[in-house]
């Protein structure tokens, strides 16, 4: 396990940036600020290595970070109708952050702006946070490690525990940005998508949930068949409307709470494929549609749909939705969950 520093936050503290790798070319480079994924170096078809996940080369950029690269999002991912939810009888209010909705829990005070204690392995590293009962309206005393571990199979192994003193809502995910061209290579809509999944959540404008899970086939939501995703980004469909693009969850066909693959992701000229495995039933494919212009590593110029997301979680506002699978996690409940981005 190799550390360097990365930056110092404004009240003092060390912020380190571990690399873990393999002995094929495979590193991926993470801190304890939002254990976040800095980097992540990734070999082609030819031996030749490239970094495929945005991000920033200094600390202070990710203070701020709206689009949020590579960073592991909690205690709840996506969005919460009303930014408020109903559990056990009580009504919990949260930060209405995303017009009247809550999106990722909190913009400065969520999982993915705090610093997490570190525990290093051999080829992996741990990151753990706590999180106190009431912290941006979320009930019950928190405490979530999220595990980083680079296989010799190429695997980047991700693995969230989290508990909780009283019942609250738990649906973590990782918000890295992949462009398996390389993290400056331009737009990602040539990559080739794949996903097991014959169903969807559509929206109503927010991007919050109908509740319907509707299928896929004859739409342009349909990536049950590997299809570039550009060609039917910019449909006049009215989902994609709605969204300004791909910003939607699928649902994990034949989902069991075992770890399967779920989605691929081929870049067509380097050939590097990056394949999903997850317990997640769902994932949120996130073309970047709103990264708009930043400046990132190595001076990089991204734009919007620079990379591309697949967040695996639990749907959209489940908090709200009894029909759809529960995030609800307390002390008879513990969350462990596993993704596994696997490149070849």
């Amino acid at each position: 396990m190799e550390k360097q520093l990365f930056g110092t936050t404004a009240d003092g503290k060390d912020i380190y940036l571990y690399t873990v790798e393999n002995s094929k070319g495979m590193k991926a480079q993470v801190m304890n600020f939002g254990a976040n994924l800095v980097n992540l170096f990734v070999p082609d078809k030819n031996g030749n290595v490239a970094d495929v996940t945005l991000g920033y080369d200094q600390l202070e950029k990710y203070y701020t970070n709206g689009s949020n690269f590579g960073a592991v999002i909690g205690p709840n991912a996506n969005r919460i109708a009303g930014a408020a939810f109903e559990l056990d009888g009580v009504r919990y209010e949260l930060t209405a952050n995303d017009g009247e909705n809550n999106l990722h829990s909190h913009a400065e005070k969520g999982f993915q702006k705090k610093v997490w204690a570190v525990t290093e392995g051999d080829n992996s590293v741990t990151f753990t946070v706590e999180s106190p009962d009431g912290e941006m309206g979320f009930p019950g005393n928190k405490k979530m490690s999220v595990t980083y571990t680079v296989t010799e199979e190429n695997e980047l192994k991700i693995v969230y525990d989290a508990e909780s003193d009283k019942n609250t809502i738990i649906n973590p995910t990782h918000h890295a940005y992949f462009n398996l061209a390389g993290h400056d290579a331009g737009s990602s809509e040539d990559h080739i998508l794949w996903m097991k999944a014959s169903h969807y959540t559509p929206v109503v404008k927010g991007a919050i949930p109908t509740g319907e899970i509707a299928p896929v086939a004859g739409t342009v939501m349909d990536f049950t068949t590997p299809k570039r995703m550009g060609d039917d980004i910019n449909a006049d469909f009215e989902q994609l409307v709605l969204t300004g693009g791909y910003d939607h969850n699928w649902v994990v066909d034949d989902w069991n709470g075992e770890v399967q693959l779920i989605a691929t992701a081929e870049d067509p000229v380097s050939g590097r494929k990056m394949s999903v495995y997850t317990d997640m039933p769902g994932v949120q494919l996130y073309a970047g549609n709103f990264i708009g212009e930043e400046t990132g590593k190595g001076g990089a110029q991204y734009r919007d749909r620079s990379g591309l997301c697949l967040e695996t979680q639990y749907y959209p506002n489940t908090a709200n939705t009894p029909s759809f699978p529960s995030a609800v996690y307390g002390p008879d409940r513990a969350l462990h969950s596993t993704t596994i981005y696997k490149f070849e």
